[in-house]
């Protein structure tokens, strides 16, 4: 199905032309139609899909059918997604769509100050997209009433149940006008995900593009057995072995990225971090120059994992395993894109077998397995032998222990 057989507004498809739009993806099918008629909507697409088209050109067409000027303060379409990288890209795609419209678009996230973002605020937008946090800060400063606003996107939902930040969604939504359009898009269609859905939609279809954390088919998965303390160095190995260039790397806390950055620039290799205490000028300094080509590697924690979209990424590395396997999905989600081809490599440890045991089972695959020579790891039993001992209290604990048991008995006795 083709954009052109919509029937949007002139505007509209001259800016989808312009970005080179033809063909339909699926959930773009399922999902325009029925929003552009004001329906709710529960739907569960992956990143990399077109989602964001799914519900912004809806929104856009029918701001088009049912022109009004902003008033000082309020906000006509309301987008909240969890993280700032994705509020500021989500904001940048839709202006693409709206180039040809009247319509101000403006994002909102921390790490900015306020103060940057509030004169916009009070001349009055057409379209916000912002993280919960911050659109609350505003809230409470004055700067935005919401009672106007006629659409509401809850973009990366489980994301955000994941985060904590439903209970602060929830008491924006309260503030807002009760006739709105509700869309809310989720990678997963999990239990807590279609209870909020029940709370939040009127009367809405479910529209799913795929069967539930399905990673496309050009993402081959490959993993390199490690002990720990050699990540760094194999990392580095691969690296010149393999000639991989622009390499997205996660870990799995802000201490393991630091660690792995000081490796890195030891190694005289390109580099930047993205992560929660860089602030958010650094960490779209690292973005760009890392799409831009300017550095070899970037390394992320799960701040990154959804909404980066960088085109011609080939590899993706997950440095430590996640500690949730669906997180897994939204990691390797950055590579195999628009029908591009992927790799999707994780270096594992012996203790983390567990969570990839919980990866495999979620993918519905065993991952390949590659033995780097120089780099073999001690055999399983062995561990677990280990592990088995540090639970057990030593001999001399257990003698202790009855001691101590036939002393209490003794004085029972006696008393």
């Amino acid at each position: 199905m083709i954009f052109s057989s919509l029937d949007l507004a002139p505007e509209i498809q001259k800016a989808l032309d312009a970005c080179g739009y033809k063909q339909m993806t699926p959930i773009q099918q399922q999902a325009i139609i029925p929003a552009r008629r004001g329906k709710d909507l529960l739907a569960n697409a992956q990143t990399g899909t077109g989602k964001t088209a799914a519900f912004a050109l809806p929104i856009l067409q029918q701001m088009y059918d049912r022109p009004k000027p902003p008033s000082p303060g309020t906000v006509r379409a309301l987008i909240l997604t969890p993280t700032r990288e994705l509020a500021e890209q989500l904001a940048k795609t839709i202006k693409g769509y709206a180039r040809f419209l009247p319509l101000s678009i403006t994002a909102l996230y921390g790490g900015v100050k306020l103060s940057s973002q509030e004169n916009k605020l009070k001349a009055g937008v057409d379209i916000i997209v912002s993280t919960p946090g911050r659109l609350l800060e505003h809230m409470v400063q004055g700067n935005i009433n919401l009672s106007k606003v006629e659409f509401v996107v809850l973009d990366e939902a489980d994301r955000m149940l994941d985060m904590g930040f439903i209970t602060d969604v929830q008491s924006l939504l309260q503030k807002t006008a009760k006739q709105h359009q509700t869309l809310l898009f989720s990678a997963t269609m999990s239990q807590p995900v279609k209870e909020l859905a029940n709370k939040l939609l009127n009367r809405h279809e479910v529209v799913s593009v795929a069967k539930q954390n399905v990673i496309a088919d050009t993402v081959e998965h490959v993993l390199y057995p490690v002990e720990e303390r050699r990540k760094a160095e194999l990392f580095v190995e691969l690296l010149d072995q393999h000639n991989w260039f622009k390499v997205l790397v996660f870990t799995s806390t802000k201490d393991q990225a630091d660690k792995l950055i000081a490796k890195l620039k030891q190694a005289k290799i390109k580099t930047a971090l993205c992560h929660g205490d860089k602030s958010q000028g650094a960490r779209r300094r690292a973005i760009a120059d890392f799409k831009d080509a300017k550095i070899q590697v970037l390394v992320a924690t799960e701040v990154a994992a959804r909404g980066l979209d960088i085109q011609g990424l080939e590899h993706v590395v997950n440095y430590n395993l996640p500690y949730l396997a669906e997180d897994y999905v939204h990691r390797v989600g950055r590579t195999g894109r628009a029908g591009e081809s992927g790799q999707a490599i994780s270096l594992v440890s012996r203790e983390e077998e567990r969570s990839l045991a919980n990866i495999e089972r979620l993918i519905g695959g065993r991952i390949k397995r590659i033995k780097m020579p120089g780099y073999e790891v001690g055999s399983r039993e062995v561990l677990l032998k280990k592990i088995d001992e540090r639970r057990r209290p030593s001999r001399a604990n257990k003698a202790s222990h009855t001691r101590i048991d036939r002393n209490k008995t003794t004085r029972k006795k006696k008393g």
